[in-house]
């Protein structure tokens, strides 16, 4: 019998807020352990909880963000449970009024376009960190209390190649919006992962396992490959699974049994006394939803279909949006879109990369370079003369025109001189000459780039090539 994976994802990711969801402590990583707390977030006996205004502005964002339904009424609940790094012994959290629900994620997979349904995307508190040592363990609060959203998918996934695309396809969305930084070496973004199989066209789910502990991307498609054959072999064996929680093991590799899963019951949901329920009204979330940006994927698309570019340019763009933004301001002033992606990509990058600059600082202007693509249209200078000109623009913000009569690049295109290059090319060069007039055309090639160095790059290609293809011929 062939079994099928189904799989739903749980994504918590800290909310990019200055301070913490219920208090003024500061929201930031890398502070001394219990530096960042107050007697909110500690949740010592008498303190009462004060909402992040922009927390909710973030949530409701990522909401747009993800297509989904904003209710016009959301509550916080407590969900109690007893562990070390949940300082009050609760979590306030949103349980069955969420501050958004009902949307969907589409992302490049395997050739076209998945979607991955969203169930909610509701905010939460974070708790604090454990840290266990050879004989004593501690708890770290400054996590306690930062803004979480958890973001919660249908069961739509069915690899874990396609549990990996959708994540990092949510993570490049949510740090678009200025949702979160989302870097996972800060914990900013974790991930549980709930998997069952079934056989393969039958509708009905099969034992719902949670797998915690996820650190990454890579470890979450890891955990999968190995818990989705651990589960069908469990069943073909005749062996019933159970619900239950997993840790996975990084090092070793497998997932490993922690608890049987609680019911939501187990946590006694009740509403948070001490917040009254959120209701945004037609002002607030119209300033939310001017904040929304155009999308990754709806980004590279149109640049796909607006300038014609191929892909791994598109791609480029997306993956570095200050470039992209850069690109756009040069390219809307011209009639050569790829002309202007290939030298913002391939000279620019190379040289904001090398010299350590910030995009922000390039010393020439956009128009200039606009200036250099037609020099190199009209004939004016060679591509590889282009070169260099852009490295002396890069350096000193002069324009293209004025460092190209400073230094004398113009291209030649008097025939006279390229025939005399061409000619001392021909004396200096008997055995290319002698592969060409016996068929070899790629020699060609060789003689030319001898009359390009003999005029230190200015003669015409194009001429020259002709001239010698004349010559050779005669």
């Amino acid at each position: 019998m062939e079994y099928e994976a189904v799989i739903g994802l749980e994504t918590h990711v800290q909310l990019k807020t200055h301070s913490k969801m219920w208090c003024g402590c500061a929201n930031e990583f890398g502070a001394l352990p219990n530096t960042n707390v107050c007697p909110v977030c500690l949740g010592l006996p008498g303190v009462l909880p004060v909402a992040n205004e922009e927390a909710l502005r973030l949530t409701a964002l990522t909401g747009y963000l993800l297509n989904c339904e904003i209710p016009r009424f959301a509550k916080f609940d407590r969900k109690n449970y007893f562990y070390p790094d949940a300082p009050k012994n609760y979590q306030i959290t949103q349980y069955d009024k969420p501050s958004t629900q009902h949307g969907f994620v589409d992302f490049e997979f395997q050739g076209g376009i998945a979607r991955v349904r969203i169930t909610r995307a509701h905010l939460e508190e974070d708790v604090g960190k454990n840290f266990h040592f050879d004989r004593n363990s501690g708890v770290d609060f400054n996590r306690a209390g930062v803004p979480l959203l958890e973001i919660v998918s249908e069961p739509d996934i069915t690899s874990s190649d396609m549990a990996y695309t959708y994540l990092n396809a949510l993570k490049d969305i949510l740090i678009y919006g200025g949702i979160s930084d989302c870097d996972m070496e800060k914990g900013m973004v974790r991930c549980d992962v709930n998997v069952s199989v079934r056989p393969k066209g039958q509708k009905e789910l099969g034992a719902k396992i949670e797998i915690k502990n996820m650190n990454s991307f890579s470890g979450v498609r890891r955990a999968l490959d190995y818990e989705i054959p651990r589960q069908i072999e469990e069943v073909t064996r005749g062996n019933k699974l159970r619900q239950e929680t997993r840790r996975w093991d990084d090092v070793s590799g497998i997932t490993e049994t922690m608890r049987s899963k609680e019911q939501a019951h187990d946590y006694r949901y009740f509403p948070e006394p001490d917040l009254m329920p959120f209701t945004p009204d037609d002002a607030w979330l119209a300033a939310v939803k001017a904040r929304a940006v155009e999308l990754p994927l709806a980004r590279k698309q149109r640049f796909i279909n607006t300038y014609q570019l191929p892909t791994s340019d598109a791609q480029t763009f997306i993956d570095d949006v200050a470039l992209g933004d850069y690109f756009e301001g040069v390219v809307r002033e011209s009639k050569n879109p790829k002309a202007v992606a290939n030298w913002v990509i391939n000279n620019l990058r190379a040289k904001l990369t090398e010299s350590q600059t910030a995009l922000a600082d390039v010393k020439f202007k956009p128009a200039q370079l606009l200036e250099l693509i037609a020099l190199v249209e009209e004939k004016t200078i060679s591509t590889s003369i282009a070169q260099t000109v852009f490295a002396d623009m890069f350096a000193t913000g002069e324009s293209p025109r004025g460092i190209v009569e400073a230094k004398g690049l113009a291209q030649v295109t008097d025939t006279s001189a390229i025939e005399k290059f061409a000619d001392e090319a021909i004396a200096a060069n008997p055995k290319s000459v002698a592969d060409y007039r016996a068929g070899k055309v790629a020699a060609l090639n060789a003689l030319k780039g001898q009359v390009m160095k003999l005029s230190k790059g200015k003669a015409n290609p194009n001429l020259a090539g002709e001239i010698l293809e004349r010559k050779l011929k005669a």
